[in-house]
């Protein structure tokens, strides 16, 4: 799924006016897909790393001097490093990842802060936070983040970075979970071996893929490595998580949808991921069969009647679609128990990843027990005009732990 290009310039616009966190979009294999194996930790190292440079409060300050308050927070000189470590493809093939950690200049024990990135079009994978360049969300609000006392692992996901080789996964959780997950493994090597003081709390943020991304984290640790990394607090923002909710709401939906193309690529990942492998003119019409063959990124109608087949549509609708079914049961992540504080924020009017995500995982979370569980809806917002307050009031949310 692509997205079109007037999608991509909004994101930008956004991303460029508050410096981070941006968008994101949401057999017959007997069993859920082929995925990463869970991580285990003596299997993740730390491969290389490199100084990208080292950056004064002045400078720092500077990076978001049109947002206001934010330039007064910073504190410490930060140093950027590139990493690239070792992590598990889809298939459970090892491979090479990257992403940048930010270090506060600091002779104190820090808390780590994994931050995920939101949707990147990998026609603009150098917006990946190991290229530390000023269209990347790590770059300006992130930065002054780490200012303030953070040690900030931002992995660049698979498909980016040291794996732009490779087809990035789009808002496939087991893998952006145990990208992460190795990423923070590889940066705790990284301190250990730099003499950087880490202190026992771990902070998870990010908002739209990024959001989704941090469930995904969030749900891996507490599920199967709370030993190695507990959890302090998450505020994830805007993620699709609830997959089978979210496609019934598309395929269902008679009204025109902006986002169509970036649907498109989640579609695309699991048709892949998950070994279905249908040939495209079995989910789209032409002409957009073709073109989708030709360009997996090319526009698309907003009509999602138009653009989907009906035998697709009618299958998923009627739920006899076993193999797809499965695949987006496989990516549900709203439905669990989180033992650690977990903030969710959303727009109320979020017409790309719309609010019932976050509504239907608060539900779930707290039907189960999980009294640490809050729900912050962002009255009128949209997508993009979400993210200003989801910044700072996430940022408020972890401050207090």
């Amino acid at each position: 799924m692509s997205f079109t290009k007037p999608d991509f310039r909004r994101l930008r616009l956004a991303l460029l006016l508050w410096g981070g966190l941006s968008v994101a979009a949401g057999s017959c294999t007997k069993e859920p897909s082929p995925q990463p194996e869970a991580p285990v930790a003596a299997e993740t190292h730390l491969v290389s790393s490199t100084l990208i440079g080292e950056y004064s409060p002045t400078v720092l300050a500077s990076r978001v001097s049109g947002i206001p308050l934010v330039g007064a927070l910073v504190r410490y000189p930060i140093k950027v490093y590139k990493l690239t470590y070792t992590t598990r493809n889809t298939d459970g093939q090892q491979v090479t990842a990257s992403g940048a950690i930010l270090v506060p200049v600091s002779t104190q024990a820090l808390p780590l802060l994994s931050y995920q990135h939101g949707t990147i079009n990998p026609a603009d994978e150098e917006r990946a936070p190991s290229y530390y360049r000023s269209s990347s969300e790590v770059y300006s609000a992130v930065s002054v983040l780490a200012s303030t006392g953070y040690v900030v692992v931002a992995p660049d996901y698979i498909g980016y970075g040291a794996s732009k080789a490779l087809p990035h996964p789009y808002e496939h959780a087991p893998s952006l979970a145990s990208a992460s997950l190795d990423m923070m493994r590889a940066t705790k090597e990284f301190c250990q071996k730099e003499k950087v003081a880490l202190n026992k709390k771990n902070f998870l943020l990010g908002y739209s893929e990024g959001g989704y991304a941090t469930m995904a984290l969030h749900k891996l640790i507490e599920e199967q490595f709370p030993a190695e990394f507990a959890v302090t607090a998450s505020a994830p923002g805007a993620g699709a998580y609830h997959k089978t909710a979210f496609a019934t709401y598309i395929l269902n939906s008679n009204q025109p949808l902006n986002f169509l193309s970036s649907y498109v690529w989640v579609l695309d990942t699991y048709n892949r991921v998950y070994n279905i492998n249908r040939p495209l003119a079995y989910y789209f019409n032409q002409p957009w069969a073709g073109q989708l063959q030709a360009d997996p990124f090319s526009e698309v109608p907003e009509q999602p009647s138009q653009l989907f087949t009906n035998g697709f549509r009618t299958s998923v609708l009627n739920n006899t679609d076993a193999a797809m079914a499965a695949a987006f049961r496989d990516n549900d992540i709203y439905d669990w128990q989180p033992k650690a504080p977990l903030a969710l924020f959303h727009g109320t009017a979020d017409d790309y990843v719309p609010y019932f995500n976050s509504e239907d995982a608060y539900k779930a979370m707290r039907a189960r027990g999980a009294s640490q569980v809050t729900l912050h809806p962002i009255q009128g917002g949209n997508h993009f005009t979400s993210v200003a307050q989801y910044t700072l009031e996430a940022l408020g949310f972890i401050s207090q732990y």
